[in-house]
């Protein structure tokens, strides 16, 4: 069965998730860090995307990002391939692929999901065991917005603005937010959908969603269509 075209609406919420070829390292060490992150946020200026959160693991990075047109996001991770995969091939005297294969990507409803994928984005290092809380972790936008390690080139998503009225009030309310973590439930619904490319959100942001793309944004239910009635 052929694959179905990667979900890409302008002004809509994007996970997207790139991993490295046979679950290898994409990264050695802080100079590749520095590069990968350097990479991107220099390609989502040039394709005018916002980058609104990251995390950079060893062998996987998420961005959570808004593209402006339907091009931009396959522009930017195109743009990202070739510069750092070159880069990383010459500075570790190696050759072939480095990702896995193409990026994985959905939509999200922002109003109800954002700070939930952010939270994500932030836990993720401590699950892999690259750190043992979020604010110890560098490689992440999570010290951006918590107020430890301020980063201009992110572009705070306006549903991040909503949690107070100053930096202080928006900064300690994602603290708690990062505390509290998530539900199994939440964590498998985010993984889920960037894993097989299907939307998430209400039924409502599902129909509206629909309408901008004649791919389909949920799965299909199992079975066969029903048959007309008579």
């Amino acid at each position: 069965m052929a694959r179905l075209p990667r979900l890409s609406i302008p002004g809509a919420l994007h996970h997207v998730v790139q991993k490295g070829n046979n679950r290898e390292p994409i990264v050695h060490n802080d100079a590749d860090r520095q590069q990968l992150l350097d990479t991107v946020f220099d390609h989502a200026r040039r394709t005018a995307v916002d980058l609104h959160a990251y995390v950079l693991l060893g062998n996987q990075f998420h961005l959570l990002l808004t593209p402006p047109a339907d091009n931009s996001l396959p522009l930017l991770m195109q743009a990202v391939g070739r510069q750092y995969v070159r880069g990383f091939n010459d500075r570790h005297q190696r050759s072939g692929t480095l990702w896995e294969g193409r990026y994985r990507s959905t939509v999200l409803q922002a109003e109800t999901h954002l700070l939930d994928a952010m939270v994500y984005l932030d836990l993720l290092p401590a699950q892999a065991g690259a750190a043992v809380q979020a604010a110890q972790y560098p490689w992440s936008s999570h010290g951006h917005y918590t107020g430890q390690l301020p980063e201009r080139r992110l572009v705070p998503h306006p549903v991040y603005w909503a949690l107070g009225n100053t930096p202080f009030a928006r900064e300690a309310a994602y603290v708690e937010r990062v505390k509290a973590g998530l539900s199994a439930a939440r964590t498998a619904a985010i993984e889920s959908a960037v894993l097989h490319g299907w939307a998430l959100g209400d039924a409502a942001f599902l129909a509206q969603l629909q309408q901008q793309t004649p791919r389909r944004v949920v799965k299909a239910r199992p079975g066969r269509p029903a048959r007309p009635t008579p």
